[in-house]
């Protein structure tokens, strides 16, 4: 490879001529790059290019809901938080702090801070019990896009010619599980691919709002999302630009690791940039692994030198855009004021969006909003004197808890009412079982056996996870590098946490288990206290009990206010899903406890994900809601209890009775199984979109601009919302629609539009919102596309997507789908039973399992080739059948051998439009196709 000759020192080369092509100026860049400088800017972490003026460059800097690991910067409510607020110009708006305060970072930083950030996460929020829910935005794929449109925007800037930063989108595909992250397939019937999962990702891309993303740890249909065709094929078919791929952090190497599914190194970094991605996350800082792979899968002809450029021109495209090779003076996110982070704008941003996440579940008997002419409040909980962070958040500069807030709330107005604050957890001691030594933490802060009994509150996060804090010095019992314990952390942290415990019962004693290790609180005869295999057994006593302390305190009060929830790092995070969708039990029993006391109880959670509540629900007045919502939080919760504001928050995920009511969290069929609001036909506890306000709303004039529209149409739909009550309040108006009729299994209602809208007494706004009738269109599994059905559909209007006030009817002049023939792919089934999907083709998980192909045309066809492979390792056959999988007309056998190959089968006449049934009489068999 040749390096062009140098130009005059007057004429800058092309890639820093503004003026020029972006396409020219990334080719001409290219060419002066030696081999090793290209490999070299395939991983995160690039060097400089000295003799062509280029900086070291990093992909990845965190900023979910605010820049995070950096130092002090404004912390948003969590992305979950952000979506509840429905309303895409706050959320942009946020976007657009956040983006700024990265460059300010960056500014600081160069080499250490990078301007590609790694959000928004747009995986679908399709099972509460998910470990990361509050890093995402919806269960529907179309509202996510919406959200993570506006975000995108916010993060990358409105400028045509450069990114303020740019949008990563995360984690593609299907990834909502941490069970065994790294080596469960999540199983993708091609309508869930393209109707559920896709769209999400689809729209920020299409919009320009992202400009890169990044595979998932998982595998789709077998096959690791890192080698994923959907990456090349469909995904980056959305757009024109150059779309960056990145890895997610270690996951090359669980290619040939973990998951075992090529043979080494260099083979998995071939199959990567062979399938799109273009850099790295490997190893940290060091850059050597990733490039000698390369190099060697180069050497062995794995790879080619114009696999190599592809990747190298989508990094140096979006490095570009940056504004890297340009003049200062050009890019308009350059030389912002370092005061620019945390400043009084962001705050007040910060509070407005964790005002508009809080979400009114329930509103009885008046408690809420509390009068102004009230005495004393009771404020409780393990809630209410913490603002918790999560794994992605920023580091507060400052915190305003829900106790701070109300107390502020209060002497702003000049009110003489009293605030009670009670904690409401347990306060214990510790003996060791047959002695009488107790658990202590000495003035060195390390955890030592002592006559004097140490006393700790003990909080329960749920899942069997319990914190320990010291009386004595108001740390939290946590286990040192070295093993020791020691009482020397504010609350559980880390990526690590070591600050959590099981209580193990046993005959009246516990054991205490430590989480991280697994291994048990142990007490040697000289009294030293370290965690090894053999538990000592301990008599927990209960000093104070904290729910009937709080219940103490509620009683004396006019309203007590609880305020619960979970810990961010505990008992659903990152690496940990839930098992259950309950409040932690010591939570549970304190608002029992408290509402038997005051009857005018309060409940406000605050939590990543949604909680079974059904006994809330039942029995206390009012429940409010939010994320954790950042440094801002209680202000914002202070405005919403006192009527300030109105509750604006809707939310974005059904909230159910039990994880009962819930599939297997592995099973991504929402379709079959009857998953999320799209397709759950129980009773939610609160149903997708749900929000109350403290006044009233009447729908009225739902109208329609044409009774029916063609396939390529779209309608006007318009209808009044009027604000009935006697306090301003602001409504989200939500749209739904429903095909009445399919030759499909069709959502119960699908999201279409909304509208966020604030009104006065008595004020009415007509409402217009879009339908297109290629968004009510599905994929066609017998022809393998998008197709819009002749159907008519209902249209619906209302407040959530149960509480729908008005309804009307639209008719779609699409298209009869047709009979298909016995050219059937086997991932072109309609319906099936015991199957999973890998690659292009569909395997059996058990015997009698079975496929169904609806609507085949059958002509009397005599014979079939079946291409199909039996993997187990007894005799297989595949039995064809007509309208029933065990009883129906059978019309042929295959028998199988090892090898995947086209079997020619005799068929039995038969004639009509039928159902055709694929019956696997073992497990492991596999089936590609069924072709004439």
């Amino acid at each position: 490879m040749s390096t062009p000759a140098p130009l005059p020192r007057s004429a800058p080369p092309p890639f820093r001529d503004p003026a020029r092509p972006t396409g020219e100026r990334v080719d001409d860049l290219l060419a002066r790059l030696t081999p090793d400088e290209k490999v070299a800017l395939l991983h995160q972490y690039q060097p400089p290019v000295p003799r062509l003026g280029l900086d070291s460059f990093r992909t990845g800097t965190e900023a979910l809901h605010g820049v995070a690991w950096l130092g002090p910067a404004t912390v948003f409510p969590q992305a979950i938080g952000l979506a509840t607020s429905w309303s895409p110009d706050l959320v942009r708006a946020v976007g657009a702090a956040v983006g700024d305060e990265v460059r300010v970072f960056h500014q600081k930083d160069p080499a250490g801070v990078g301007l590609n950030v790694w959000a928004p996460v747009v995986n679908p929020l399709r099972d509460p019990r998910w470990g990361r829910n509050e890093e995402g935005y919806a269960e529907d794929p179309w509202l996510t896009g919406v959200i993570a449109t506006a975000y995108g925007h916010g993060l990358a800037g409105d400028d045509p010619s450069y990114l303020r930063t740019a949008p990563t989108l995360k984690h593609f595909l299907a990834y909502n599980n941490e069970t065994d992250r790294c080596t469960t397939s999540s199983n993708l019937p091609p309508r869930v691919l393209h109707e559920y999962e896709l769209p999400a990702f689809r729209a920020p891309i299409e919009s320009g709002a992202a400009v890169a993303v990044m595979p998932s740890y998982n595998l789709v249909n077998g096959r690791p999302a890192h080698l994923s065709p959907l990456i090349n094929d469909v995904l980056r078919t959305w757009t024109t630009d150059d779309v960056l791929v990145v890895s997610d952090a270690y996951a090359p190497a669980n290619l040939f690791g973990l998951q075992h599914y090529v043979s080494d190194g260099p083979t998995a970094y071939a199959a990567a940039v062979k399938a799109g991605v273009d850099s790295f996350t490997q190893d940290d800082t060091n850059s050597a692994p990733t490039i000698d792979r390369l190099r060697e899968a180069l050497d062995r002809g794995l790879l080619t030198w114009a696999d190599i450029d592809t990747a190298v021109r989508r990094v140096l495209a979006i490095r570009l855009r940056l504004g890297e090779f340009d003049p200062t003076e050009l890019d308009p996110y350059r030389g912002l004021e370092p005061d620019l982070v945390n400043c009084p704008a962001h705050r007040e941003l910060a509070q407005d969006a964790a005002r508009q996440a809080i979400v009114l579940l329930k509103h009885e008997c008046q408690v809420l909003p509390l009068a102004e002419s009230i005495q004393r409040i009771a404020v409780i909980g393990p809630l209410a004197g913490a603002v918790r962070e999560d794994w992605y958040a920023g580091t507060l500069p400052y915190q305003i808890t829900a106790l701070d807030g109300i107390v502020e709330r209060l002497g702003r107005v000049g009110s003489s009412a009293g605030v009670d604050y009670c904690e409401g957890v347990d306060r214990i001691t510790l003996r060791i079982a047959d002695s009488s030594s107790y658990l202590t933490v000495g003035p060195d802060a390390v955890l030592r056996a002592d006559r004097e009994p140490g006393e700790f509150d003990l909080f329960d996060w749920g899942g069997d996870a319990f914190a320990l804090r010291s009386v004595r010095n108001g740390q939290h019992l946590s286990v040192s590098d070295d093993g020791e314990l020691v009482a020397d952390q504010p609350g559980p942290n880390g990526w690590e946490v070591k600050q959590t415990f099981r209580f193990v019962q046993l005959a009246g004693t516990v054991l205490i288990q430590h989480l991280h290790s697994d291994r048990y609180l142990h007490v040697d005869a000289e009294g030293a206290i370290s965690l090894a295999d053999q538990a000592t057994p301990l008599v927990l006593d209960i000093v104070v009990d904290g729910a009937a302390q709080a219940a103490a305190v509620a009683a004396r009060a006019d309203v007590a206010i609880v305020v619960a929830g979970n810990h961010p790092l505990v008992n659903g995070r990152e690496t940990e899903d839930r098992d259950s969708l309950d409040l932690p039990a010591a939570q549970d029993r304190l608002i029992r406890q408290v509402h038997a006391a005051n009857a005018r109880t309060v409940l406000v959670l605050s939590s990543s994900y949604p909680f079974a509540i059904g006994w809330a629900q039942q029995h206390l007045p009012a429940i409010l809601w939010s994320a954790h919502g950042g440094q801002e939080y209680g202000r914002a919760l202070a405005d919403v209890l006192f009527g300030d504001h109105d509750p604006a928050g809707r939310l974005t995920q059904t909230w159910y009775d039990s994880a009962a009511d819930l599939p297997d969290l592995l099973d991504y069929d929402i379709i079959t199984t009857d998953a999320t609001y799209l397709y759950y036909r129980g009773t939610p506890l609160y149903p997708f979109g749900h929000g109350l306000s403290y006044t009233t709303f009447r729908y009225a004039d739902l109208q329609l601009s044409a009774p029916s529209i063609a396939s390529d149409g779209e309608v006007r739909v318009t209808f009044t919302v009027t604000n009935t009550g006697d306090r301003p309040g602001t409504e989200v108006a939500q749209l739904y629609t429903r095909q009445q009729r399919s030759r499909v299994k069709q959502p119960l209602g699908q999201l279409r539009g909304f509208r966020r809208l604030s009104l006065a007494p008595g004020e009415s706004a007509e409402i217009e919102l879009i339908v297109a009738a290629t968004d009510l269109g599905f994929w066609d599994v017998t022809r393998d596309r998008h197709c819009v059905e002749s159907a008519r559909h209902s249209v619906m209007v209302g407040r959530s997507s149960t509480d729908l006030r008005l309804t009307t009817t639209l008719d779609v002049r699409g298209e009869r789908i047709p009979p298909r023939t016995l050219g059937l792919a086997a991932t072109s089934f309609d319906e099936y039973c015991g199957i999973t999907l890998s690659d292009e083709t569909t395997v059996s998980l058990e015997p009698q399992a079975w496929l169904a192909f609806h609507d085949v045309q059958l002509n009397s066809e005599t014979a079939v080739a079946v291409t199909a492979a039996n993997r187990g390792t007894g005799p297989a056959t595949i039995a064809l059948r007509l309208d029933d999988p065990l009883q129906g007309e059978l019309l042929g056998t295959v028998h199988l051998s090892s090898q995947l190959r086209p079997i020619t089968t005799q068929l039995a006449p038969a004639t009509g439009v039928r159902t055709l049934y694929a019956v696997f009489s073992a497990a492991d068999v596999v089936l590609e196709s069924l072709t004439v």
